[in-house]
C-alpha cells in the first residue's frame, strides 16, 4: 500500500477568521430572487450503520427532496469519520462511484460498482495513509483543464487550524503542496470553485461568520479570506455545495443538533455583496454523521462559485 507522504508545513500568512458570536440559528440571506433558483444537488451521506445514501435536493421554494437511494452495509458501523465528494458515473452495467473516506486514523480510496438494480458488484478500499484522526475536514479538487491529465489536489483541515494541500499524481503518489495556518475557528468548509489558477472554499465559523477561502495554485499557498456574511451561520455543522451552471452555487447547510437541513442558492462570490437566497427547510430528517456531495464525472464537473 502507498503511504501518505510526510506532511511538510510551509507556513503562509492567512487572514484571521474571528467573527462576533450571534444567537440567531437561521442563516441570513438576501430577500431578492436569485437566477440560481431551481438548481439541484446530489446529497450523499454515510449513516451510523455504514450505509451510503444519495438524495437529490432542489432549490425551489420550499426546497424539494427526491427519494433516497441506499447502498446498505457498505462500511462497518460507525467506521467512517469523514468523506470527501464521490464521483457518481453511469456505466453500461450500472454505476461507478469513487472517492476518499477516512476510517479511524487512515484515509482510503474507495471504488464501488453497482449493477442497474443498485446492488454492489465490487467494492475496493485502498489505504492511502494514516494520521487523519487529527483532521476535521477534507476535500478533493480535480480540475479538468486537460482531460487526459486533470490536476488533482487534496485538502485537509487539521484540528489546530492548519489547512494542508497535496498534489495527487497520475500514479496516485501524493506530494505536499503547501499549508497555511489561521483556520482554527472554521466549523465546516465546502468547495465552490475550481479553476486553472485557484480553488475556492466556502466556510462557516463557530462565531457565525461566512467566508470564502480563495487558494491560488502556487507552492506558497497564501489563501485570500473574504467575509461574505458577518453572522448567523454558526448553526450548521456541515456545508455541502454543488455547481449551478454559470450562475453560482447551491448550498445545503446541515444542523446536526436539530437533525435538519436548509437549502440556499448563491450568486458568484463577491464578498458581502454576494447574493444569497434561502429556500427554506429541506423535507426529512438529517441525522447521519457524515455528509458529502455526489459529483458528476470529472469532465462534466464545473464549479463556478466565484
Amino acid at each position: 500500500m502507498r503511504k501518505l507522504h510526510k506532511i511538510v508545513t510551509m507556513v503562509a500568512a492567512a487572514a484571521g477568521m474571528v467573527a462576533a458570536a450571534t444567537t440567531t440559528a437561521t442563516a441570513s440571506t438576501t430577500a431578492t430572487a436569485s437566477p440560481t433558483a431551481g438548481c439541484a444537488l446530489n446529497l450523499g451521506s454515510v449513516t451510523a450503520g455504514g450505509d451510503q445514501t444519495m438524495q437529490r435536493v432542489t432549490g425551489v421554494t420550499p426546497p424539494t427532496a427526491g427519494a433516497k437511494s441506499v447502498v446498505p452495509g457498505l462500511y462497518a458501523d460507525g467506521a467512517v469519520r469523514m468523506s470527501a465528494s464521490f464521483v457518481n458515473e453511469p456505466t453500461a452495467a450500472g454505476t461507478s462511484r469513487y472517492g476518499r473516506v477516512v476510517l479511524g486514523d487512515a484515509m482510503y480510496q474507495h471504488w464501488i460498482t453497482l449493477d442497474k438494480s443498485g446492488k454492489v458488484t465490487e467494492s475496493q478500499l485502498a489505504r492511502i495513509g494514516g494520521g487523519w484522526s487529527k483532521f476535521i475536514d477534507h476535500e478533493t479538487s480535480t480540475f479538468n483543464d486537460d482531460p487526459t491529465h486533470p490536476r488533482t489536489y487534496e485538502y485537509g483541515l487539521r484540528s489546530d487550524g492548519v489547512l494542508f494541500r497535496w498534489v495527487v499524481g497520475d500514479t496516485g503518489v501524493w506530494k505536499a503542496y503547501g499549508s497555511a495556518p489561521g483556520f482554527a475557528s472554521v466549523k465546516s468548509m465546502t468547495l465552490i470553485s475550481k479553476a486553472a489558477a485557484y480553488d475556492t472554499f466556502l466556510a462557516n465559523t463557530r462565531g457565525g461568520a461566512l467566508y470564502t477561502i480563495h487558494i491560488p495554485v502556487n507552492t506558497a499557498m497564501k489563501p485570500v479570506v473574504t467575509k461574505v456574511r458577518a453572522g448567523t451561520w454558526q448553526g450548521f455543522e456541515t456545508l455541502v455545495a454543488g455547481g449551478c451552471g454559470n450562475y453560482g452555487t447551491v448550498v445545503v447547510g446541515i444542523d446536526k443538533e436539530t437533525k435538519s437541513a436548509y437549502l440556499y442558492t448563491f450568486g458568484h462570490a463577491n464578498g458581502t455583496k454576494t447574493s444569497i437566497t434561502g429556500h427554506g427547510k429541506i423535507p426529512g430528517t438529517f441525522a447521519d454523521p457524515t455528509y458529502f456531495r455526489f459529483a458528476p464525472p470529472v469532465k462534466s464537473d464545473w464549479l463556478f462559485g466565484e
